[in-house]
């Protein structure tokens, strides 16, 4: 009888491990975290129209990549060659927070278009020419491959960035319904991956 007590006593524990496991494993994955965007890009195919150049023999090597969620802001203009009283959207600027693979806030993306981490790691970005764009998804904004702006110096750990890319967007396009006045704003929602790559 006593030998019987202590087996059951030893088993408990084992038991309770056990459990625990398989709880743990049962969780739901939560999807809408920073951490699981940034990890589920590396599995995207990339577009050829964005795609880092090869740069042989050397090569690239990425830096940083971070999972921005904001709002796409735009404004009313009067619409080119058309007759008074009739608008369309026009882009104004990204504003949005950035996270890393830890799920934490690390920096900013706004107007210019900016990224910073601190006063210390900040970079400004401008378009190639001609532009480099692809739009995997036509309901989101497009995927772009952006370079340092001309007469801005990258800073901190962009000091070396050679190319931005805006991919796995989410969201963020003009509203389908045109503006009834040249006063008429709008903030739409997106999400997207930035990555930022050096030449070795």
């Amino acid at each position: 009888m006593k030998k019987k007590k202590n087996t059951t006593a030893m088993l408990l524990p084992l038991l309770f491990i056990f459990t625990m496991l398989a709880c743990e494993k049962n969780e739901p994955i939560n999807s809408t975290t920073p951490a699981y965007q940034i990890k589920a890009s590396e599995k995207l195919s990339i577009p050829a129209e964005i795609e880092l150049p090869i740069n042989s023999p050397f090569g690239n090597a990425r830096i940083a990549t971070y999972y921005a969620t904001g709002v796409q802001k735009y404004k009313a203009q009067q619409k080119a060659g058309s007759e008074t009283g009739i608008y369309e959207w026009v882009f104004v600027a990204p504003q949005a927070d950035l996270f890393d693979v830890t799920n934490k806030k690390v920096g900013t993306h706004g107007a210019g278009p900016y990224w910073a981490l601190s006063a210390a790691d900040s970079i400004f970005a401008q378009q190639f020419t001609p532009a480099k764009t692809a739009s995997p998804d036509a309901n989101s904004i497009p995927w772009l491959l952006l370079m340092p702006k001309t007469g801005t110096t990258p800073t901190g750990v962009f000091s070396n960035i050679a190319y931005i890319q805006r991919i796995a967007t989410k969201g963020g396009k003009a509203p389908a319904t045109a503006p009834q006045g040249l006063s008429d704003t709008a903030v739409v929602y997106y999400t997207a991956i930035y990555r930022f790559t050096k030449k070795n």
